[in-house]
């Protein structure tokens, strides 16, 4: 089974947590990745630029409206995602508590419904 582990947690930067921090956050990071890719269940990781770079685009009455920064007004923002190819959802919790930012932020697990490859929708049962 396919799932999607969000990370949501609170945006810093280098100066918000100093170097030695921000390096450690770093080096966890890439062990975790690392450590997921040698199990041979990672499919993808992305770690997204900060919030205020975002571009939220909706059309509720049909006339498209395009605005800066997230929907959402809350400290934690979806920071990065890492998609994972396990057999069950014990194996995505584990996973996902492995996840370097479950200490400061949370991770929300997802299953995948279908995804687009090959030039055609692929349904997950």
């Amino acid at each position: 089974m396919r799932y999607t582990l969000l990370l949501h947690y609170p945006e810093m930067t280098p100066d918000d947590m100093g170097p030695d921090a921000w390096a450690e956050g770093m080096r966890e990071f890439d062990e975790y990745a690392k450590a997921i890719d040698a199990a041979g269940v990672l499919r993808s990781a992305e770690v997204l630029q900060p919030s205020a770079v975002t571009t939220t685009v909706t059309a509720p009455d049909g006339t498209l409206r395009v605005q800066d920064g997230p929907f959402a007004d809350t400290k934690e923002q979806l920071g990065g995602t890492f998609v994972i190819d396990v057999d069950d959802l014990d194996a995505a919790i584990g996973w996902a508590a492995k996840a370097p930012s479950i200490g400061w932020g949370t991770v929300e697990i997802r299953p995948t419904a279908t995804r687009f490859e090959n030039g055609a929708w692929t349904p997950f049962a």
